[in-house]
């Protein structure tokens, strides 16, 4: 099954540590990586910056369209004002057939502030208890995934 989660951690530089790690265990065959995409929001930057991780880059032009918009409807488009709501609006419903509601926008645009970073990834077949060995103290909170809320309690009862 293929699994999307936002993992956000309390320190602007943890997600691209939390990113290493999961590289690490894909390359040891304990999951497997379609993308990743990691947001980081130092302390007084006015914005966040963002890269993604896919290394194909044929996939990785897709998959950057995709995290771009993604990350253009959490952080930049709000700026833009009221005016640009209805427009907001119609692109995240454009979300919902990857799961992602806009109530789940409102979610990451509420928990990823200044002085956090986030690990969005999208992956399949993760040996959780090998995994969870690995990014076991890293201190992150799982805030968005598609899994079903008996996976969701395996995860974090493996990586907590």
């Amino acid at each position: 099954m293929t699994t999307f989660t936002v993992w956000k951690y309390d320190d602007a530089g943890r997600a691209d540590e939390a990113e290493r790690i999961l590289r690490d265990a894909a390359h040891e065959g304990l999951v497997e990586i379609h993308d990743t995409a990691v947001v980081s929001w130092p302390q007084g930057d006015a914005r966040p910056t963002t890269h993604h991780g896919h290394e194909d880059t044929k996939k990785g032009t897709g998959w950057g369209a995709l995290w771009g918009f993604v990350f253009g409807l959490l952080f930049f488009m709000p700026l833009i004002g009221a005016a640009a709501g209805a427009a907001i609006g119609a692109a995240s419903k454009s979300l919902n057939g990857l799961g992602i509601k806009e109530s789940d926008l409102d979610t990451l645009r509420a928990q990823i502030t200044q002085g956090t970073s986030a690990l969005f990834a999208v992956t399949e077949g993760a040996d959780l208890d090998r995994l969870g060995e690995r990014v076991h103290g890293l201190g992150g909170s799982l805030i968005l995934t598609n899994l079903t809320d008996a996976e969701k309690k395996n995860l974090l009862e493996v990586v907590d």
